[in-house]
């Protein structure tokens, strides 16, 4: 099937709100179109072949990768979200391609070490505007990435570009260039992925919970979403063992909120009545989102993560190695610029060091960072 082929079933067979790839707003450098695949196709690969990408594999999602396999990585938590997304995207005939490229794309500018991460240099960077992950991930893409010779970045389409930007979640405040449009919705695409994104880390979290035992069954009695589940899998499965029942709990939340979420995003589309992407863009408020029911239970469980498992002292011990080592390293790069690699040397030409040096060590896999932690201050200080 050609490309103009598979426009064509786009427009036919997608709904009026939905982004289509023929209607795409373009890209920074102008490339010939390809035969076969869209331009979200093509953003969507860009992104799986990038290096980024590839390093999400070794960098944390809530546990730091050496303290088990089984536990969620950047990379498996990415691929949960664009499988959830998908599925929803499906569902309200939204673009599937576009959709799968923003999910794939929503965490690539995650700093070694999750969230203590991205704090600690948010704070390093406070005279100079700090440091977002979303803003990073628009760098990445925009700039670091360096596989074409025509172009510096990956070229992205507008939409995928408005689409990393535009991801948000409790801890995300993205402050978006004006070529982005500030003051409008995202696309539903980009709204299915951040509810997506929301849907996978409450739900698998706990299960990394739970396996880790940072967390129990008996601490999550108080969340009223997992007591109902909890008797529903006993009911329906009364001789599984404990870790059977967490998968069969864990799968059956997923069902309900994404249950939940078309059921009432459709709803509020149907209200709304939106003839294009622009008019979803436009509206007062999302148009994805859950029933207040369904929402009071997703901020009740996240309140319980909180207090219970991501701030629970094993995690905040990792969490201020992961201080002390993305500090050590950011002091000892601006002190010295001679210790980055020659390729982030050249950029300091263009760029002022404390930039070059946050790309470089936002960069990093966890691994990496502790590895050329010890190589620069001659201690071993694991993540």
């Amino acid at each position: 099937m050609t490309r103009e082929e598979l426009e064509k079933r786009e427009i036919e067979s997608l709904a009026h709100y939905a982004v289509k790839s023929a209607e795409s707003k373009g890209r920074k450098y102008d490339e010939p179109k390809h035969a076969y695949r869209t331009e979200f196709q093509r953003d969507r690969d860009r992104i799986v072949h990038s290096t980024a990408f590839r390093r999400l594999e070794y960098k944390t999602q809530v546990f730091v990768n050496h303290e088990g396999d089984h536990y969620r990585t950047r990379l498996t938590h990415t691929l949960e979200v664009a499988y959830i997304a998908r599925s929803i995207a499906r569902t309200l005939r939204l673009n599937e391609d576009l959709t799968e490229a923003i999910a794939l794309a929503h965490d690539l500018g995650h700093t070694p070490f999750g969230h203590a991460g991205e704090e600690v240099l948010n704070n390093l960077l406070e005279d100079h505007g700090g440091f977002e992950h979303n803003l990073q991930g628009l760098r990445v893409v925009d700039w670091l990435e360096k596989r074409y010779p025509d172009f510096p970045g990956l070229n992205l389409t507008f939409e995928l570009r408005e689409g990393i930007l535009k991801h948000h979640s409790r801890y995300d405040n993205p402050r978006l260039p004006g070529d982005l449009h500030l003051e409008r919705n995202p696309s539903l695409e980009c709204q299915v992925v951040n509810v997506a994104d929301e849907i996978a880390y409450n739900c698998h979290d706990i299960d990394d919970g739970l396996s880790s035992g940072i967390i129990n069954e008996a601490q999550l009695d108080e969340v009223s979403l997992w007591r109902r589940h909890l008797e529903f899998a006993k009911e329906r499965y009364p001789g599984a063992d404990g870790k059977m029942r967490r998968h069969v709990i864990v799968r059956e939340m997923i069902n309900e909120f994404v249950t939940d979420l078309l059921e009432q995003s459709s709803r509020e589309i149907e209200a709304f009545k939106p003839n294009s992407a622009d008019d979803v863009r436009w509206a007062e408020k999302p148009l994805l989102s859950f029933s207040a029911g369904i929402q009071e239970q997703s901020t009740r469980l996240k309140e319980f993560l909180y207090h219970n498992m991501y701030r629970h002292s094993k995690l905040e011990r990792m969490a201020e190695r992961a201080r002390s080592i993305i500090s050590d390293l950011y002091k000892a790069y601006v002190g010295n610029p001679r210790l980055l690699p020659a390729h982030f040397r050249n950029l300091l030409a263009s760029e002022p060091v404390y930039k070059v040096v946050a790309d470089y060590i936002a960069g990093m896999t966890d691994r990496f960072a502790a590895a050329e932690h010890g190589k620069i201050t001659g201690s071993d200080l694991p993540a």
